[in-house]
């Protein structure tokens, strides 16, 4: 998933990087509303974490105005406290969602998976395709009875591969959505990912789920892929 965290805490907002880092999130930080809100006028995000007191332009103001421009991506918003008057003020500025400071980690990222869940479509809580099975919640990935083992980066890729089974996915869009926004590195990392991937979760069972449609870009079959070597 590709997140905007838009909050002026620089400590706050460092924590939130190393840990969304570590879970495989591809993520974009911005330090005030205005700067957030450019960031949400330019990229297209799976859910964004606004803070309520922001410099610039405020949390709440920030994602009225998503609202007004016909942007319904996930919002979950940070309050100071807990307690009536700021909940309502999150949920009437459009949010989706709250988390009073301080809050658990653990927490923040079980809202967000639930948050996307709930997005335009119903998304199941573990993912699968085929005897391909993804877990976002505990990071695990199995191929039948087979757990396989995945960096944070190629898990990202597979969860967003298994998010668009049987669709074409572009190299622009894997890394507009599995890298950040600050990612200036050659664009064929792509192509790198996609081969460890294959040699995880494909040719170690002699299938070939995982497909490349020339000069267009992957698809992961939707019925997890027949019995063959992956492609080259």
């Amino acid at each position: 998933m590709r997140i905007l965290v838009v909050e002026d805490d620089k400590q706050l907002a460092a924590g939130l990087r190393r840990g969304l880092e570590a879970e495989g999130y591809a993520f974009d930080v911005a330090l005030d509303g205005t700067e957030g809100e450019w960031f949400a006028q330019e990229q297209t995000y799976d859910a964004m974490v606004v803070d309520v007191m922001l410099p610039g332009l405020a949390g709440d103001v920030l994602c009225a105005r998503r609202r007004e421009a016909g942007d319904w991506t996930p919002i979950l918003m940070l309050t100071a406290r807990s307690g009536p008057e700021q909940e309502s003020r999150a949920l009437d500025a459009g949010a989706d969602d709250f988390l009073a400071k301080p809050f658990s980690f653990m927490v923040l990222t079980a809202r967000l998976r639930a948050l996307v869940r709930r997005g335009t479509r119903e998304r199941p809580t573990i993912l699968q395709v085929g005897d391909l099975r993804l877990d976002p919640a505990t990071h695990r990935v199995s191929r039948g009875e087979t757990e396989v083992a995945l960096t944070p980066r190629q898990f990202a890729l597979l969860e967003y591969l298994m998010r668009h089974a049987g669709e074409v996915v572009s190299k622009t869009a894997i890394l507009e959505h599995v890298w950040d926004f600050a990612y200036d590195g050659h664009p064929n990392i792509v192509e790198v990912y996609v081969r460890q991937l294959r040699q995880r979760i494909d040719e170690p069972f002699a299938l070939r789920s995982l497909q490349t449609v020339r000069l267009v870009g992957y698809r992961l079959a939707a019925d997890g892929g027949g019995a063959g070597k992956a492609d080259p």
